[in-house]
């Protein structure tokens, strides 16, 4: 899966946030992470946290941009909400590596626009 980011988004999100941009983008990086990680603990039985937990990552990660870890979150979130359970944890794994690929760009983004 290719990586995307939408610096659009992030510059609108830089510019509504002004100093406090890059301590939140860094926040909501740890819960890229967290949500993750969330996701695939509760996948196996609690399925409501997990739809719950997919959803935030998935706004989180529209919010600041990362429009590929957005659309994996969307899928499971769907595929849990639709009970088309061993899709959503086929996606886990793709979920997981995303996150990393998403915080990697978006911390280039974040060192290279820096000014």
């Amino acid at each position: 899966m290719d990586t995307k980011i939408d610096e659009t988004c992030l510059e609108n999100m830089q510019s509504l946030l002004g100093e406090q941009f890059n301590d939140t983008l860094e926040f909501c990086l740890s819960e890229f992470d967290r949500l993750a990680n969330e996701v695939k603990a509760t996948i196996d039985d609690d399925l409501e946290a997990a739809t719950r937990n997919a959803h935030s990552l998935k706004s989180n990660a529209a919010q600041f941009g990362a429009m590929s870890l957005a659309d994996v979150a969307r899928t499971i979130e769907m595929s849990l909400v639709e009970n088309n359970v061993e899709h959503a944890k086929t996606q886990v794994s793709v979920l997981c590596s995303e996150v990393d690929a998403s915080k990697a760009l978006l911390q280039r983004w974040l060192t290279s626009s820096v000014k």
